[in-house]
């Protein structure tokens, strides 16, 4: 057999990049000898992400379309020509025998023009709600995998295969790591901990709860890990003088992290809450309201409606979040069963049921 040849475009968040990412590296470990090539949005950071982990990308100059009248919308349709143009020959030029896409403004320029070229496309939707870019590719897709149940009102239900979202692997096994984690983040073995996440560039809504509610929080006898993002950490890196506050900018040892918590309070991206289903940790989340359609308060809807988290609205934060809070860290039996039901709702070999699907596909 030849050797095979993948194009894989996904990008603007970490919840698009490391599924992309996740998928290249299972693709690899079934094909050694394949090709792979990545392309993303110039300027964002898969520019950075997808060379760390050791693969090539290229760059369109494509962005998404803002809320309000602004400069770079009315440059949109120009930048969305150019993409095409480029996707074109970067396609031709590398010739792929699958191109994937898992989601994101340059994942549409690509996967269209792959479409209209007639190479098989696989599409990768890790919300409830899925974005633009992926229904308007559902028609040309050959396969669209999906973490959710329920969206046949977005999809060809025939091309439609459950999988799960791509997470890490290294999660997989974070109960034997409990012990390594306090160590590596200096924690104190005698104290429960409160896991932080506000997504990988951090949340404004989210940073400003726990700092507001830090005295609270650290009086009820917990520790906090928080990622506040690159965005914030100077203006919350102060805190670290506080006893049992440890606040940095991005957490590199995800699993360690998640070893460490005994409750994690979270945004509601897809691989946020892939990730959470695996690891199977008590969870609040806060979904951001300010991401396309309200994507996030629907992810978080779907695992609080199996009753295996908690949801706080960031409208409700000021009214409930300290009862919230202090009746999940008080009421083990509670912590115990959103643990038992959101780790019933993990799909751990998603990564490998997408790669069964792109075999499919190849000629």
């Amino acid at each position: 057999m030849q050797n095979l040849k993948f194009i894989i475009s996904g990008g603007g968040t970490g919840g698009h990049i490391y599924p992309a990412i996740a998928i290249a590296n299972e693709l690899k470990a079934q094909y050694p000898d394949a090709e792979f090539l990545f392309v993303g949005a110039k300027d964002k950071m898969e520019m950075q992400k997808v060379p760390q982990a050791g693969y090539e990308i290229k760059g369109l100059w494509i962005s998404g379309i803002q809320r309000k009248i602004t400069l770079q919308n009315a440059m949109f349709p120009i930048k969305l020509l150019s993409s095409l143009w480029n996707s074109y020959r970067i396609i031709k030029k590398f010739n792929p025998n699958v191109v994937i896409g898992t989601g994101g403004f340059a994942s549409g320029a690509v996967l269209k023009m792959a479409s209209l070229m007639n190479i098989p496309i696989v599409v990768q939707e890790q919300n409830s709600y899925p974005g633009i870019t992926n229904k308007l590719l559902a028609k040309k897709a050959s396969s669209i995998c999906v973490a959710y149940e329920g969206l046949e009102s977005f999809f060809p239900k025939d091309k439609i295969k459950l999988t799960g979202n791509p997470v890490r692997q290294d999660l997989l096994d974070i109960d034997t790591k409990r012990i390594k984690s306090l160590t590596y983040f200096e924690l104190d073995s005698t104290k429960r901990t409160l896991l932080v996440l506000g997504g990988s560039l951090g949340a404004r809504k989210v940073n400003q709860l726990i700092a507001q509610e830090i005295d609270f929080i650290t009086q009820l006898g917990v520790q906090v890990l928080w990622q506040c993002g690159k965005l914030y950490y100077d203006e919350y890196s102060h805190l670290n003088t506080k006893e049992n506050v440890h606040v940095l900018a991005f957490i590199d040892k995800m699993d360690l992290a998640y070893a460490a918590a005994d409750v994690v309070i979270s945004r509601s991206g897809a691989s946020s809450v892939s990730e959470l289903c695996i690891v199977g940790k008590p969870t609040i989340f806060i979904p951001s309201p300010n991401v396309s359609e309200d994507h996030q308060t629907k992810n978080a809807l779907a695992i609080v409606k199996k009753k295996a988290a908690v949801l706080l609205r960031e409208n409700e934060l000021e009214e409930k979040f300290k009862n919230t809070f202090a009746e999940l860290l008080s009421n083990d039996d509670m912590q115990d069963k959103l643990s038992k039901k959101i780790h019933k709702l993990a799909m751990p070999n998603a990564t490998k049921e997408i790669v069964k699907e792109i075999e499919k596909l190849i000629n």
